[in-house]
């Protein structure tokens, strides 16, 4: 792309932000092509536009204190905090360890990020350049990117530039935004700049070696020809080696630093280890030295950096080319002047670094100073800078135990920031010793769960299940716990495993008193297993009604049981206990938004999505499943498609179903007798009892019931039960049929009795056959689960039509096909609709909804903005900012074409 390309590139990403459409766009290339000139160009543009600009600068060094590239964009703008919601105000200050509290998910943080921009720019046009991200820390890359993709409506350009991933760094939290790549210059370009450059005349073959070599970079072709003697520029030029171009440029930069005087030289040194630009703190480091301040002018002579207020260098590959010619004598000199003269009040991290950097071999007390930045960081939200603290405490501590320690620590940290590989790698150092009992179990545990979530480990389950025996005699709620996690990884993994670990957790020590509600979901799963389903389920019903009854507002509540909350939803459905599914299901999702757990609330909403759809909701399902793909992709998560698949297949999208289930077939993190296989085949099994292929409907559930997933053996069972009797199979459905009738003799829920009412009535004739139908139907209206009650219409309905009773068939074929065409259940309305022509009567068509016209997330913000909520209430629920929200009301109002809120209330959305 040439550079006219570039510079339109720029004023679209302007023009963008005047007009309250919010422009990203990250520009790549490899260093000296231009990146800081076009980002100057950016910054003179928009100033002379009336554009505010802030600004952020990445720093290799700097990459593992939390937020710190964040708190260095969002300082001058922290005036206007009072605007936001108090939890995001909360967020921002503790993550900038400007107060204590509970550490902020890191997505809370970037919500708050977003709208601090967004409120910056109801004064004006904002412009935020962030220069070398790819040395920005792993939190502040984070927060970046995710505000990057939520920005959409606001007066906010932001402009992100980066190194070629070749170059260094990480990059990858910037993937998939809208990139402009920088290349190299045209060759009459840099003909052009190489004359400015060298005014006196080249010989031919030395001018064109140089554009050769320079392959377009302007900064190369500046320093090229600084790097050789006049006699070279007028009649030859020296082979090129075999270093990179960046590399090369950063060596001539090194060669010009080691011609100045010893005392200069230091001087740059302590100004590239200091990774801040503070001029005091870097006149205080050198007078520790003895360097006079007139020590600077001959670096300043060479234009290789610049010393005011703040100490700039004339490009990043001199600071870098400073350091790395320092010998490491010199290093540790250095950086032991900088801890001296850093506040160990003010900046205690940072001298804690700095003095880690002076070490030569082991230190117990810098390596304790590290161990309690580590805490500071995981204080404010940084688990990525707490793990890099404690990986370097680990490095230096002299005492095997406290290595090993530190080591397992960090391991805990890097696992937890999702870097699991490097985890491992920190595992084996702990593991090296000495671990105490309590330690080794935490490590085998450690390693089980990582192999777990790398590669759905086989052998993951027995592994968490030997760290739990290790952890019994020394913590018996982590045994507890560990036990848990042990029967989840064997469920989702599928196969005999699950059994066999529950009877091994009956060994488990004993709850504590009161018992937690994860201590009685064990042991409701455990008897479930063990005892089968009439001796767990009343135990499970216990534990979950414990998680309903938890007093979350409580200082006494343990927050890690919300945790286990997703689990606990998915056995409510496991009994058919519709009131507590959509209780736990809301409250998870709750939870997560008030947190600003993006990581986590994708996983909610699927699940919330799933029991939308069960309660023929499916629009609502569809805005659900939406976000939470959104969520997943702003935030870089692993997308889920659970609900995905589960709506296609309630909605009777073949084409979409059977393709998410191919996917999961495919993948080989999905076991074929795992979770997601046999979550997959549940939603075949609805799909094909929709469009009446019922021995392909029957296959499918058969293999879904045989799940150790209890939630889906009992919502398969009666898609097996109607598969299989309309496939002529009489006798594998009554085997169901007694297993979903022994359930809701277990459960006694209404859910459970009418399904178990709905089988027997599939499965007799006569008399016998109506009253079953009469008490499924009773009984399903008491339940949450409507698509049950719509398809027991629609049986009903079909059987009604077989024994020639048109009048009576048609009211119930009549109501099943209004209720499933208002759900939106395709195939079994159209099921119905069948069936009722073939009673002579023509079904009604659906009547198209005013709401038909919104997008998924329209519709979302439509339903939240008829509850009352104000845009500022509403931006908070769905993480966007209040002047994207306002933007969206406007296209909903005219698709809808009405004014105010208040005509949203009267379309009854909610």
């Amino acid at each position: 792309m040439g550079r006219r390309a570039e510079r339109e590139a720029v004023e679209d990403l302007l023009e963008g932000a005047r007009a309250a459409r919010s422009r990203v766009l990250v520009v790549r290339g490899e260093a000296g092509i231009g990146k800081t000139a076009l980002l100057e160009h950016t910054r003179a543009i928009a100033t002379a536009s009336g554009f505010r600009v802030e600004s952020s600068v990445g720093i290799e060094s700097e990459s593992q204190f939390a937020f710190g590239g964040l708190h260095q964009l969002c300082l001058p703008l922290m005036d206007h905090l009072d605007a936001l919601p108090p939890p995001q105000q909360a967020a921002l200050n503790v993550a900038f360890g400007q107060q204590a509290g509970p550490a902020p998910d890191r997505f809370l943080v970037g919500l708050a990020v977003l709208n601090l921009l967004a409120e910056v720019a109801e004064d004006g046009p904002l412009l935020c350049l962030v220069d070398d991200a790819q040395w920005q820390d792993e939190g502040t890359a984070q927060v970046l990117a995710f505000v990057a993709r939520r920005l959409a409506a606001e007066r906010v350009a932001l402009l992100i530039l980066l190194r070629d991933p070749s170059d260094g760094g990480d990059v990858s939290s910037f993937e998939g935004l809208p990139e402009l790549r920088l290349d190299g210059l045209s060759l009459r370009d840099a003909r052009e700049l190489l004359a400015d450059v060298v005014p006196t005349p080249l010989d031919e073959r030395v001018r064109e070696r140089i554009i050769a070599e320079a392959r377009g970079n302007p900064l190369a072709l500046l320093e090229l020809p600084r790097s050789a003697s006049p006699a070279r520029l007028a009649g030859g030029f020296a082979l090129p080696d075999t270093m990179g171009l960046p590399r090369r440029i950063e060596d001539m930069f090194r060669l010009r630093s080691v011609s100045l005087p010893a005392e200069t030289q230091l001087l740059l040194l302590v100004a590239a280890a200091e990774p801040t630009g503070d001029a005091e703190l870097l006149w205080r480091a050198a007078g520790e030295l003895g360097i006079a301040p007139e020590s600077a002018e001959p670096a300043e002579a060479a234009e290789l950096v610049m010393i005011d207020a703040r100490v700039r260098f004339r490009h990043p590959l001199v600071r870098s080319a400073v350091y790395r010619a320092a010998s490491p004598p010199d290093r540790r000199r250095a950086h032991r002047a900088l801890a001296a003269a850093t506040d160990p009040r003010l900046d205690p991290d940072r001298r804690a670094w700095h003095s880690a950097q002076a070490v030569r071999g082991v230190d117990e007390s810098v390596a304790a100073q590290l161990e309690h930045s580590a805490g500071r960081a995981r204080a404010r939200g940084g688990v990525a800078a707490a793990a890099a603290f404690l990986q370097q405490a680990a490095d230096l501590s002299p005492e095997p135990a406290d290595r090993a320690r530190r080591a397992l620590e960090a391991a805990l940290a890097k696992h937890e920031a999702g870097a699991s590989e490097a985890a491992l790698q920190l595992l084996a150092v702990a593991r090296v010793g000495p671990l105490d009992s309590l330690q080794q179990g935490r490590s085998d545990l450690l390693d089980a769960q990582i192999r777990f979530h790398l590669s759905r480990d086989l052998d993951s389950p027995g592994m968490m299940v030997a760290a739990a025996g290790s952890l019994a005699p020394l913590d018996g709620a982590l045994a507890r716990e560990t036990y848990l996690h042990a029967l989840d990884a064997a469920i989702i993994n599928g196969g005999g495993e699950a059994v066999r670990i529950a009877e091994a957790a009956l060994t488990a020590p004993a709850a504590g008193t009161p018992p937690r509600p994860v201590d009685r979901l064990l042991d409701g799963l455990v008897a479930t297993l063990t005892g089968g389903f009439a001796a767990g389920a009343p135990k499970l019903r216990r534990a979950l009604e414990a998680f309903r009854d938890s007093p979350h507002e409580d200082r006494l509540h343990d927050p890690d049981d919300d945790r286990w909350l997703w689990l606990a939803g998915r056995n409510a459905v496991a009994i058919l206990d519709d009131e507590l599914v959509y209780v736990l299901a809301s409250r998870n999702v709750q939870l997560a938004r008030a947190a600003g757990a993006l990581a986590t609330l994708p996983a909610a909403l699927s699940f919330l999505s799933i029991t939308s759809v069960l309660m023929g909701e499916l629009a609502r399902a569809g805005e659900l499943a939406a976000e939470a793909k959104a969520i997943t992709r702003d935030t870089g998560g692993v997308h889920l498609r659970h609900a995905h698949i589960i709506l296609s297949a309630w909605c009777g999208d073949e084409a979409e179903t059977t393709a998410l289930s191919a996917v999961t077939a495919q993948d080989p993190a999905h076991p074929d007798e795992g979770t997601d296989a046999s979550l997959a085949r549940y939603a075949m099994s609805v799909l094909h009892n929709g469009l009446g292929n019922y021995a392909a409907a029957r296959d499918a559930a058969s293999r879904a019931c045989e799940s150790h997933e209890l939630s889906l053996s009992s919502a398969g069972l009666p898609e097996f039960v109607e598969a299989c009797v309309r496939s002529n199979d009489p006798a594998r459905a009554e085997a169901a049929a007694d297993e979903i009738d022994a359930r809701a003799d277990a459960t006694g829920t209404a859910w459970a009795i009418g399904l178990a009412a709905r089988s027997r009535a599939l499965m007799s004739v006569g008399p016998s056959a109506e009253a079953h139908y009469r008490e499924a139907i009773e009984r399903l209206r008491d339940c949450r689960m409507t698509v049950y009650l719509a398809r027991t219409h629609l049986v009903y309905g079909e059987w009604l039509r077989r024994e020639g009773r048109r009048q009576d068939a048609r009211e119930q074929l009549r109501t099943a096909h209004q209720m499933l065409s208002d759900m939106g259940a395709g195939a079994f309305a159209a099921r119905a609709a069948r069936e009722l022509r073939a009673t002579g009567e023509h079904p009604r068509k659906r009547l198209a909804q005013p709401t038909d016209v919104l997008t998924a997330q329209e519709l979302q913000i439509a339903r939240v903005v008829a509850t009352g909520a104000t845009s500022r209430e509403v931006a908070a629920q769905l993480f966007l900012s209040p002047r994207t929200i306002e933007a969206h009301l406007r296209n909903i109002f005219r698709k809808l074409g009405i004014t105010s809120r208040r005509h949203l209330k009267d379309l009854r959305l909610t």
